[in-house]
Formats: structure tokens, C-alpha cells, sequence
């Protein structure tokens, strides 16, 4: 005779140690400073077009967040209840910014302007099968763009870390951030979100 359990949920994590570069670009930083004959693209590839979400559901900002994400350790979000990323995206100081191409997402970026001097671009970056495309410096500055004019002081901050895309640190900075300071942080990833994990980020 067996006797019927509940499922427990997995608990388990996995330990992961990053080091996180906090960047600012101040107001008084003219542009990107991108020597003319460095190739780099400047300008959205053909058939792109930027967009504010004025009303993104949780469906649709996960099926962002996730894919984005997924090869990066993104995985705060992933945790966040519904309810409490509902009331993010509610938030008016709180501005989600998409990169259609051809009528699909390729990329997406995130404002946080809930301080009234500072910007924090909290999330940037492209769908996996947009990378190498040339549409990711021009979403960089077109965010910059936008958190400069929705901030009444000027300052852009970011962050990003050892977990990210390799080219990440270097976009920033040849976009005109300049770094604040870096940390070491350990995260204990839950292991049923199911996201890979590379080997060098292990601790």
C-alpha cells in the first residue's frame, strides 16, 4: 500500500560568484566617445524600430526578461511574485523601452527614474539571436538618450557584472560611463529555474 506525498519543491542552489562594476555617466559627458573610424554602428540597423511599452504585462515582460537573460544569470526577476512585478511595471517612474525589427522583439532596455536625479538603466541587452547584429550600441545610446532627458539631474548609472555578455563592460564604456567601483557578490541561484551556468562563474 503506498501512501500518497506532496512534491516537495527543490531547494537547491547553486553558489555563483560575480563581480559587479557599478558605472555612471554624469551630465557633463557630451557623447560616446567613439573614434570615427572604429566601426562602430551608430545608428539602428534597417527596419528597426524603438518602442515604449506604456502598459507591458508580466507575460510579456518575462518572455523579455527571460530570453535576454537566460545565457547571463538573470535571475532575480525570475523570482519576483506576479503581484510585485505587476506593481514595477505599473510604476510610471518605471519605463520599458523595446526594439522591434521586421515586427518581432530583438532587445529591450529598462528605466528606473524613481530618483529624481539619477537614471539607473537597470536592464539592456539583446534577444540571442540579434547579437552581432549592430543593433546593440545604438539601443545603449538610445537608452542614454532617454534617461537623460527623463532625469532632472542628468546622471545615467549602470551596472553589470563577470556573468554578462564578455563585450558588456567595454560597450559601457566606450558609450561614456566611467566606473564607480567594483564588488564581489555571491548568489545562490535556485536550481529550478533551470539556467546554465558556466563553469568559471562557479564558486
Amino acid at each position: 500500500m503506498s501512501i500518497w506525498q506532496p512534491q516537495l519543491q527543490d531547494r537547491s542552489t547553486t553558489r555563483v560568484a560575480v563581480d559587479v562594476t557599478f558605472l555612471r555617466l554624469d551630465p557633463n559627458a557630451v557623447g560616446a566617445p567613439v573614434p570615427p573610424d572604429d566601426g562602430v554602428p551608430t545608428s539602428f540597423p534597417p527596419g528597426c524600430d524603438l518602442v515604449r511599452v506604456l502598459a507591458p504585462t508580466v507575460e510579456f515582460y518575462r518572455y523579455l526578461y527571460n530570453t535576454v537573460g537566460n545565457a547571463y544569470c538573470w535571475w532575480l526577476r525570475r523570482m519576483t511574485p506576479d503581484i510585485e512585478l505587476a506593481a514595477l511595471l505599473a510604476n510610471p517612474k518605471i519605463s520599458l523601452h523595446v526594439l522591434y525589427r521586421g515586427g518581432e522583439p530583438i532587445g529591450f532596455f529598462e528605466l528606473d527614474g524613481r530618483d529624481s536625479l539619477d537614471v539607473n538603466l537597470s536592464y539592456f541587452g539583446l534577444m540571442p539571436h540579434a547579437i552581432g547584429t549592430g543593433a546593440g550600441y545604438p539601443l545603449l545610446l538610445a537608452a542614454v538618450h532617454t534617461a537623460r532627458a527623463g532625469s532632472s539631474g542628468g546622471v545615467v548609472r549602470v551596472n553589470t557584472c563577470t556573468a554578462d555578455h564578455p563585450r558588456a563592460l567595454g560597450t559601457y564604456l566606450r558609450a561614456g560611463f566611467v566606473p564607480m567601483r567594483t564588488v564581489r557578490e555571491i548568489w545562490d541561484i535556485p536550481n529550478r529555474l533551470g539556467l546554465p551556468i558556466a563553469d568559471r562563474l562557479r564558486a
